[in-house]
């Protein structure tokens, strides 16, 4: 009988440890949801719409479908004008001689000048609403790139035309204010073609444009002034053996040096526009473009030869597309 009293006692004890505290909070069951109805899908969060601060611009090319806009853009080289010391004052031996102390001095070569050219550039909204430029020079193939709305080469161009579409095209990334400066993804210089035995003794870069003013116009426009300063500077020594890539065949430019050579590059942009920010385009581009070359050094240089006053003007209408030529009638068989 004892027995059987303890183990009843323990049985309790045991039920007792088991039972849930007081107070344990319990998950209230959603409700099951109806025979063929369908749960609500979670709502995206909306995109953000970029807003410009109080004073701030947010640059961007205006592209609609259908309504391409088009430039033109013109060189325009210019001799540049050697630099040198102050001339000294003839003596009088040269004076009696008749002599002209100016000719002690051999004239430097000028540096060779590029032939004026145009080029038509075409901005247009695809019909998939990607940003499409088509660069058409006077005479030759176009060629074609991919941009983002702020003017950034996404894909296509090479060297000095890909630079120059960057100079022309390429807005900030972000909203700014009057005095904000940014950076252009140009490359002026490349180093690389002078080898990997290159030896660099300098180099220098600067890279800066700047919002200088803004200014109202008619029908509620504003005027974004942009100003440009950019430049890139490399000099050193090619190794014997050295070839210019860009040689013409069988020229003397072509062969290989025979020893260690001397060489630089300076290539410098100035320039100004004025960006209409309602309408998203140009109203004036005018700008310098001078690179200067010493020795087998020219394929370094990323823009045109000499110095080129640049300018690009807004055309009323897109040029009509080049005809394409009927194809060769054929002719029959000879017999």
């Amino acid at each position: 009988m004892k027995r059987s009293l303890s183990g009843l006692v323990v049985a309790l004890a045991l039920t007792a440890c088991k039972e849930e505290p007081r107070g344990k909070m319990e998950p209230i069951a959603h409700p099951p949801t109806p025979a063929g109805a369908t749960a609500a899908p979670a709502a995206k969060p909306a995109a953000a719409e970029v807003v410009p601060a109080e004073g701030a611009v947010l640059l961007r090319w205006k592209l609609a479908k259908g309504e391409p806009r088009a430039f033109r853009l013109s060189f325009t080289p210019e001799a540049a004008a050697p630099a040198s010391e102050p001339a000294a004052p003839p003596s009088r031996a040269d004076k009696k001689k008749g002599r002209d102390p100016k000719a002690k001095a051999e004239a430097p070569e000028p540096a060779p000048l590029m032939t004026p050219t145009e080029l038509t550039y075409l901005l247009e909204r695809t019909s998939s609403g990607d940003a499409l430029l088509r660069i058409t020079p006077a005479s030759g193939a176009p060629d074609e790139a991919s941009l983002s709305d702020r003017g950034f080469v996404l894909e296509g161009l090479q060297g000095a035309t890909r630079n120059t579409a960057t100079l022309l095209l390429e807005l900030p990334r972000d909203a700014v204010r009057v005095g904000d400066t940014w950076s252009l993804a140009t490359e002026l210089v490349v180093p690389d073609v002078f080898g990997r035995d290159f030896h660099r003794s300098a180099g220098e870069r600067h890279n800066r444009v700047k919002l200088t003013a803004l200014t109202p116009a008619e029908n509620g426009e504003q005027v974004a002034v942009i100003e440009y300063d950019l430049g890139e500077q490399l000099s050193g020594i090619v190794p014997p053996g050295y070839k210019p890539p860009d040689a013409r065949p069988g020229s003397d430019e072509g062969k290989k040096t025979a020893g260690s050579q001397d060489v630089a590059v300076d290539v410098k942009v100035t320039a100004r526009g004025e960006f209409l920010v309602k309408a998203g385009h140009w109203r004036t581009w005018e700008g310098t473009f001078a690179t200067v070359t010493k020795g087998p050094a020219r394929a370094a240089a990323q823009l045109p030869a000499g110095t080129q006053k640049v300018r690009l003007t807004a055309l009323d209408a897109a040029p009509a597309a080049p005809a394409t030529p009927p194809p060769a009638a054929a002719q029959p068989a000879a017999p």
